[in-house]
């Protein structure tokens, strides 16, 4: 079954702040390999001129992840799970992450295709502050594999 075309334009407002802890981004940090100090030091964040310790640029997947999996988990739109797979991914950083952030997270259905016989959905996700400060945009593509001929 085709996804269903007339989500494209949808737009799912915050449902609650996801807040950016020292030990979260130290964890993530850990996670990928990277040890950076200024990931890990608040001292040396400050000194670069931080507010506090920063966050890795991917960090943000962290909330994003669970804003597509209510997205995809609607069942009106139609997509099989079992058939998705994750296309593209892309982070527009208006600034880096930091603790003490608090950050809501809207998203949006930007695209909906399809191709070769499978369905292409694109989301986009405006991250920013509770205060509104623009933080990053995401963007990802999934893909829903057709069943086979």
């Amino acid at each position: 079954m085709p996804l269903d075309a007339s989500f494209v334009g949808r737009t799912y407002p915050p449902t609650s702040s996801y807040e950016v802890s020292r030990e979260k981004i130290v964890e993530f940090a850990d996670a990928i390999g990277d040890g950076s100090a200024l990931y890990r030091d608040p001292e040396a964040a400050t000194a670069a001129g931080y507010p506090d310790v920063i966050a890795p640029p991917t960090f943000l997947t962290i909330i994003n992840l669970a804003a597509i999996n209510a997205i995809v988990a609607d069942p009106e739109l139609g997509l099989d799970y079992s058939r998705m797979v994750h296309g593209d991914q892309s982070f527009t950083h208006h600034r880096p992450v930091h603790a003490g952030d608090r950050l809501r997270l809207t998203t949006h259905i930007d695209e909906i295709f399809a191709r070769a016989g499978n369905d292409f959905l694109t989301v986009r996700a405006d991250i920013a502050t509770e205060d509104g400060e623009p933080v990053c945009t995401t963007r990802a593509q999934l893909v829903v594999r057709g069943e086979a001929g």
